[in-house]
């Protein structure tokens, strides 16, 4: 008896010590992959992305605004982190900020900072505030670790929680497509109210940052009604991985004091 109560201690313990906590909510969430590891497979994955067609976008202004913007939020999260003490939860991170010449409406960071937005999200955004919103939002899901639940998940669910080297060399292709959709380079309709969690999480986080970068928190509102404008027909919400407009803009609205607080005009 003793020891079943011993055996159960000890894996209560290694769950827990396996969350990972958000320095912004608080909350703890399972992050059973190594950060290391994700980041080593992210610079690789993200290489071939960069390499592979489309191509990067030659209009210089625009890839410009890319990072300008993102430089800019990638300094508001370091100070964020700075200021309570966290810094070595970004460890690891070597930022990149890129454009795709693809009419795909999407933007994505892989871990360790790696963003790429695709030009046909950009007469959605329309200036570098409304850029900022999807930029804050997409880098909250690096930070959180979003990407490295959803992985976690993943490994459970096809692997049996194998670690991230045995999956990648029982089944390559399987678990760089787990990657890919895991960090929002892939489609799938997999985890639905958990990724819809995130979604709501990122928002949130992705205002505060924003707002500290000197953009206008105010402008997410009209860039996610740009968006439910663009989007055509859509599933109901109990069946998609993200909220649906209506629920994301009232939630933005209702945190947008909070977001504000942060706010400094450059």
């Amino acid at each position: 008896m003793k020891k079943t109560i011993a055996l159960l201690f000890i894996s209560l313990l290694a769950i827990f010590l396996a969350c990972h906590k958000n320095a912004v909510t608080g909350k703890r969430s399972l992050s059973l992959v190594p950060e290391s590891e994700l980041m080593l497979m992210s610079s690789q994955e993200y290489s071939k992305v960069l390499a592979q067609n489309p191509p990067l976008s030659t209009n210089d202004s625009r890839t410009q605004m890319v990072k300008n913007c993102g430089t800019r939020i990638q300094k508001a999260v370091e100070k964020y982190y700075a200021d309570k003490g966290l810094s070595n939860d970004l460890k690891g991170f070597t930022w990149e900020f890129n454009l795709i010449d693809d009419p795909t409406i999407n933007a994505w960071c892989m871990p360790g900072g790696k963003v790429v937005f695709y030009t046909g999200i950009l007469p959605l955004t329309q200036d570098e505030e409304g850029m900022a919103v999807v930029m804050g939002h997409e880098i909250a899901h690096a930070i959180a670790r979003h990407g490295n639940q959803r992985m976690s998940q993943g490994l459970l669910i096809q692997f049996g929680g194998a670690a991230l080297s045995i999956a990648l060399s029982q089944k390559p292709a399987l678990t760089q497509q787990l990657f890919l959709q895991a960090f929002g380079a892939g489609s799938t309709l997999g985890m639905l109210s958990y990724s819809r969690k995130h979604e709501t999480e990122a928002d949130k986080m992705g205002l505060i940052f924003s707002a500290m970068a000197g953009y206008n928190p105010e402008a997410a509102v009209p860039f996610w009604q740009r968006m439910a404008s663009a989007g055509g027909q859509k599933p109901p919400e109990l069946l998609s991985t993200h909220p649906s407009d209506e629920t994301r803009i009232k939630t933005l609205k209702a945190f947008m004091p909070e977001a504000k607080k942060y706010y400094r005009p450059q």
